[in-house]
């Protein structure tokens, strides 16, 4: 419940923040691409930059992850493979070294 509480506050105050900064910087910025240039507020710009850079971070990630399932995946199989040989060793008889 804690942690829920704190990161409802986080967002609470990141929305602050940006509310505060679009009041304070209502003009609008030349945004100059290198095949087109467009006139934005500067809010909306960092909100977009912004908004890449968190699409682009849970791109990163998921790709991280499906990396990490697919070896999760590969380990399980090699355990379940060497379980097999060791219970098949397990109920080998024993012989003499004679």
């Amino acid at each position: 419940m804690v942690r829920f509480a704190t990161f409802i506050v986080v967002i609470l105050f990141t929305f602050l923040v940006a509310v505060v900064f679009a009041a304070i910087n209502p003009e609008p910025m030349s945004l100059d691409l290198a095949f087109a240039e467009f006139q934005v507020k500067t809010s909306l710009a960092l909100l977009a930059f912004l908004a890449a850079g968190w699409v682009f971070g849970v791109l990163c990630a998921g790709l991280l992850m499906l990396k990490m399932l697919s070896e999760r995946r590969q380990l399980r199989k090699s355990l379940r493979l060497a379980e097999a040989e060791v219970k098949s060793l397990r109920s080998m008889p024993m012989q003499d070294a004679h």
